[in-house]
């Protein structure tokens, strides 16, 4: 079964090399569908992989000078209190298991249909804005925005595992149109790195991650996500988003159903 894990990585990381997005939306419904591993323990044990990758990704952008400070600092002043309040609701809602399993597994389906949704229509918006300039927000309504899109996508994360990737950047997009896609991924990395690991720290205070199996994906994924990397210039962009969102869409029936 660890080499299954390790595979698992593997493939995950490959395709997040590839595309960018997936980690936590692949990952978290590979293991409680493939494995048949619990909501909350996927959940905790993907956050924790997530918050392990991620720090190395924000270095590379901190060196590369691809991080706005500012907009991490507002993104996290909404998302790690939402984290921290999420995982209380958690500890307090424990008891009831069974449901709180079906709640998990129900948002885990929403957070990877919205996934979806932010790789086939980011491209849309993105012309939306462009010609709406007028529409976009300035000054402290931009500022409240952030932060609030903090604290919703700090919820999601905190019980999902999913939303900080395509989902963040999409809205980062929308915010911020002016920064460049280099900006979009490292501001985006390096507010995911304190969510994913107060989020962990949350789960692991609530006993919900596998370590075993946590450092199993690790091996795999390193690899996975260096040679997707690399291969990610063969592959036409659209090609790989358009998988990706068919496959994330099946995976979202299958929670459901």
């Amino acid at each position: 079964m660890t080499l299954s894990y390790v595979v698992s990585g593997f493939a995950v990381g490959a395709l997040v090399g590839l595309t960018g997005v997936g980690g936590g939306s692949l990952m978290t419904p590979l293991l409680t569908l493939l494995f048949g591993i619990s909501p909350t323990v996927a959940v905790g044990t993907d956050l924790a992989f997530a918050s392990a990758t991620k720090t190395t990704g924000a270095l590379v952008h901190r060196v590369s000078g691809n991080v706005r400070w500012r907009i991490v600092a507002l993104l996290c002043l909404g998302a790690l209190p939402a984290a921290f309040a999420a995982t209380l609701g958690l500890k307090t809602f424990g008891a009831l298991d069974q449901a709180i399993a079906h709640v998990i597994r129900y948002a885990i389906a929403t957070s990877v249909l919205l996934t979806v949704v932010a790789l086939l229509f980011r491209g849309r918006l993105l012309a939306w804005i462009s010609a709406h300039p007028e529409r976009q927000l300035q000054g402290v309504r931009l500022d409240a925005a952030t932060v609030l899109v903090g604290a919703v996508l700090g919820t999601l994360v905190t019980v999902s595992s999913i939303g900080a990737g395509a989902i963040g950047a999409t809205i980062l997009v929308m915010l911020y149109p002016r920064l460049s896609p280099a900006e979009i991924a490292g501001t985006d990395i390096a507010y995911a790195v304190p969510l994913t690991a107060i989020a962990a720290a949350g789960h692991w205070w609530l006993g919900s991650i596998n370590w075993e199996l946590l450092g199993a994906l690790l091996i795999g994924s390193v690899p996975g996500i260096t040679l997707g990397s690399f291969a990610a210039r063969a592959v036409p962009e659209k090609i790989l988003r358009g998988l990706l969102a068919t496959t994330l869409t099946g995976v979202a029936a299958k929670m459901v159903f």
